[in-house]
């Protein structure tokens, strides 16, 4: 998208905040972006936030004298390569399929010779109605792109069609809209790692970390996006296979470390799994029964391979970039700084997985980076928004420094 310019036009809805997110996407790719927002729109999301983003003044008045001395409205258009619609609401189709021109926005979209995009958001109900559904097909006969909607939670409370698109689902059409998707990471060679390890005590019972493997299937997900060759290393998950990548499945940890050993060499490696830190000396070999009336049994325990101490000192196999994870339930920060240097790995990506923050088995996560350049703290994201913004910082690094 280099170079691209962007006319994005922002509706009123919850989803709103969305687009402040694909503001910094799409400018991280090299294109411009420019803002209208509607009056309802800045019951939302605020002009400074826009602006901030964007780095342009935001419109929104029709009527402005400067502007419409040079007419504005047409030229705002016609500057741009595409309009972008998001969140598109269910007033906003209805006024474009009528031809409406109420407003700066949909005289904009009116006055335009370039081509039309656009991301619904609405209520389920809204978006199943027929008025809708007409208004919809009457856009698409006219050539109007439309990006989603996704089924899902919506704020209302219901469940259902009319969730707005993703900010990464967006950026991935404008990139496909504007021609064939860069494979920035194309050559690269990735090991992750995924989900619990399973350390057994006796053959039905064993010592485990609280973790769902999703953070760590979408970060290879998205790194196998990027036309990364990835190996995905997981410990016992119900996450399925993610499209793109080989998976290795595994028990223990020294299964987890002897596996990606065999991965390499790997430029990139991202420890995302929840190792646990320990395992019983001796496994019993059959299962340890309940004496009525005995004390429990006494585990000796000793400590696990720490991987990510392991790649990160590799010797000559060293991937190039290596990523660890810290999971805290206080003094985040810090703790992780003391972790990236104690493992002798170069990032670090911190998260509080206290029980109040619902990072374990949730979708979202808050997390923070730790870097040479010290700490990077991103706002709660869904954990494929993460991901894919670690993946695009990891392509980042590797294009400075070729």
């Amino acid at each position: 998208m280099q170079g691209k310019r962007i006319l994005l036009i922002v509706t009123g809805g919850i989803a709103a905040y969305k687009t402040l997110e694909v503001i910094r996407r799409v400018r991280e790719r090299g294109a411009a972006v420019r803002c209208i927002l509607t009056k309802s729109g800045a019951q939302f999301v605020t002009p400074l936030s826009l602006a901030a983003l964007s780095e342009d003044r935001v419109y929104d008045d029709l009527f402005s004298l400067t502007d419409e001395h040079e007419m504005g409205h047409i030229n705002l258009s016609r500057q741009a390569d595409v309009l972008l619609v998001a969140p598109a609401s269910a007033d906003m189709l209805a006024k474009m399929a009528a031809g409406l021109a109420g407003d700066l926005a949909t005289t904009a979209l009116l006055a335009t010779d370039k081509p039309v995009l656009v991301a619904p958001a609405m209520n389920v109900r809204m978006w199943e109605h027929p008025a809708t559904q007409a208004n919809i097909q009457i856009l698409k006969a006219r050539g109007v792109g439309f990006i989603g909607p996704n089924a899902g939670d919506m704020a209302c409370g219901e469940h259902g069609m009319g969730r707005m698109a993703e900010p990464a689902e967006i950026v991935d059409a404008l990139e496909a809209f504007f021609g064939p998707v860069v494979k920035r990471l194309s050559g690269r060679r990735a090991i992750v790692t995924s989900g619990p390890t399973h350390e057994a005590i006796d053959p039905v019972r064993y010592i485990a970390n609280r973790s769902s493997g999703k953070q760590g299937h979408a970060i290879a997900k998205a790194l196998a996006d990027m036309g990364c060759e990835t190996t995905l290393v997981t410990g016992p998950t119900h996450q399925p296979d993610p499209m793109g990548c080989r998976v290795v499945r595994i028990e223990s940890a020294r299964d987890m470390l002897a596996a990606c050993e065999a991965a390499l060499p790997a430029d990139i490696a991202v420890c995302a799994a929840a190792v646990a830190d320990w395992r019983t000396a001796d496994a019993a070999e059959g299962k340890i029964k309940k004496q009525p009336g005995a004390a429990p049994p006494a585990l000796k325990m000793i400590e696990n391979p720490d991987i990510l101490a392991a790649l990160s000192a590799a010797g000559n196999k060293r991937p190039a970039l290596v990523v660890g994870f810290a999971a805290e339930t206080s003094e985040v920060v810090a703790n992780a700084t003391a972790k990236r240097q104690r493992k002798g790995c170069d990032w670090i990506v911190a998260n509080d997985v206290s029980p109040a923050s619902g990072t374990f088995s949730g979708d979202s996560n808050t997390v923070h980076l730790i870097t040479e350049a010290g700490a990077e703290h991103w706002p709660t994201l869904s954990k494929t928004d993460v991901a894919d913004r670690l993946a695009a910082l990891i392509a980042a690094r590797f294009e400075a420094a070729e």
